[in-house]
């Protein structure tokens, strides 16, 4: 009964996308990371120089709104190359491919900050049900779920041992307004922070975070900390 109840009221969607993510795809490629960067900067020294960027950052639009192509979404954000490749048997597949792509982001100085960044690509599961009359999936439904998604995978993560260290979630909202470089800054506070983190300046403050992006303990006043998935507060959102 409750089994139904859940799938009724659709709380299980978000909580099995994330955990489908991790143990289909991050659990694979994330632990093989570090390495994949370190081979990049034998052979280019001073594009990877913060070993702290060293890491995977997936974009997490809470409006489900994902690119195919990064360069069409921001101009400030160029395609550089791929990292090693993985290749696997997986599920049937001969040489099953992972890969990810090194991207280069140009900052307001012009200068280029080198990380790989993809989204989270199960965003776009739920962005297309809430396009299908199929499966009734309302854009609040949409909302609560990507918060849902993001806080379980985060919760997921952190409990990972293989996975520490090797990802960065930047989850966030879009303003209503058009901003043609809105997410090259949102990736470019993530890695100044970082930066910040592997060669402290003492004199200089913490940088402040946009406000577009989202921690875990604003979340957690949306999302229900329960054993059961429950429906998730959009208000004040």
């Amino acid at each position: 009964e409750i089994s139904e109840m859940s799938e009724r009221s659709k709380q299980n969607v978000a909580h099995g996308l994330a955990w489908s993510y991790y143990v289909g795809y991050l659990k694979i490629v994330l632990p093989r990371v570090k390495k994949s960067m370190e081979e990049f900067t034998s052979d280019n020294p001073n594009l990877l120089a913060c070993r702290k960027t060293w890491k995977l950052h997936i974009l997490i639009p809470l409006s489900c709104d994902v690119y195919d192509d990064l360069e069409k979404a921001d101009s400030n954000i160029q395609y550089l190359t791929d990292l090693t490749e993985t290749t696997l048997a997986r599920a049937g597949t001969k040489k099953r491919v992972y890969k990810h792509s090194l991207y280069a982001i140009r900052d307001e100085e012009n200068q280029l900050w080198h990380c790989a960044v993809e989204y989270a690509t199960p965003l776009q599961s739920l962005y297309a049900m809430s396009q299908d009359e199929c499966a009734a999936f309302s854009r609040e439904e949409r909302l609560e779920q990507a918060k849902l998604f993001y806080r379980t995978l985060e919760e997921i993560l952190k409990g990972s041992k293989e996975c520490a260290g090797t990802y960065r979630l930047i989850a966030y909202e879009e303003s209503g307004e058009a901003e043609t470089h809105f997410l090259s800054r949102e990736i470019l506070w993530h890695l100044r922070q970082q930066h910040h983190e592997e060669f402290p300046v003492h004199e200089e403050s913490p940088l402040p975070a946009p406000s577009t992006t989202l921690d875990s303990a604003e979340l957690n006043l949306q999302i229900s900390m329960s054993d059961l998935p429950q429906p998730l507060r959009s208000d004040g959102f």
